[in-house]
């Protein structure tokens, strides 16, 4: 977490716009309540178009495998210090099969040594587009040895909406939702 505070409250229930709740109740239930998505409701606009990207890098229509999105989201919001993002998605990581031990090698990143081929291009990429906003021809290469041109093209909108998220999350001080607890190897970005 950047800020120990938030910049913006999330809203509550009594205080929602009709708009507000028009645009959260899009949401699936469960989602409904996440800071992320309260917090961003004070501006109604702005959460509706930001789902309609997040429908699309959470759908098929890319063709990535959700464990190798979510290994994607994971790097990407590691690279960004983003501790809400990157406590959301350690979950959904689990969920999508990934072990302790993957999601611990993804802070160390394409480095690793338990990297199959195509884990360590796609966790190049992100490495790439997090620190230069490009993907180098190599790296561009060693994907397309594992992804087809629609995933390739699909891995660099889905980094580009988390970095998008995480820049949310961390200037307006999203705080974590009930329950869950900072990684300690974030802690240190706190109060930037």
């Amino acid at each position: 977490m950047r800020l120990s505070q938030p910049r913006y409250a999330p809203v509550s229930d009594d205080d929602l716009t009709v708009q507000q709740a028009e645009v959260l109740s899009a949401l699936p239930e469960a989602w409904r309540g996440l800071n992320l998505f309260r917090t961003t409701a004070r501006a109604p606009e702005a959460l509706a178009a930001l789902l309609r990207v997040g429908d699309y890098v959470r759908g098929e229509v890319g063709g990535l495998a959700v464990r190798e999105r979510e290994l994607a989201i994971l790097r990407t919001a590691w690279l960004t210090q983003s501790g809400y993002e990157w406590t959301q998605h350690v979950w959904a990581g689990r969920q999508a099969g990934l072990s302790r031990e993957a999601i611990t090698a993804v802070k160390t990143g394409p480095e690793a040594a338990l990297w199959a081929d195509a884990d360590r291009a796609l966790l190049a990429a992100c490495d790439e587009l997090c620190r230069e906003q490009f993907v180098t021809s190599a790296t561009w290469s060693a994907l397309g040895a594992h992804f087809n041109d629609r995933q390739r093209m699909h891995l660099v909108v889905l980094v580009g909406h988390y970095v998008q998220v995480a820049m949310l999350v961390n200037t307006f001080g999203v705080q974590l939702d009930t329950g869950q607890k900072l990684d300690p190897d974030l802690a240190r970005y706190a109060d930037a």
